[in-house]
């Protein structure tokens, strides 16, 4: 049971650690072309705001490792 659980929070934060690191990669993008205004970019912007909330929190209770650590 215990082995599951941790799997599973490994698997979620692997998960939250990936989506964060693609919303990034499309605000660039969308960044790069002079968008920054439209509605994708700000619902971009919106998602980018949960995840790294997600992540401090990971990193407050320090279940984040140094090396796989997302900058935020």
């Amino acid at each position: 049971m215990v082995q599951n659980r941790l799997d599973a929070f490994e698997m979620m934060l692997a998960a939250v650690q990936r989506e964060y690191a693609d919303i990034l990669s499309k605000m660039e993008k969308l960044k790069a072309e002079k968008k920054v205004k439209t509605v994708t970019y700000q619902q971009l912007l919106s998602r980018k705001l949960m995840y790294q909330n997600m992540i401090s929190l990971y990193q407050l209770y320090d279940l984040v490792e140094e090396e796989n650590s997302t900058k935020i």
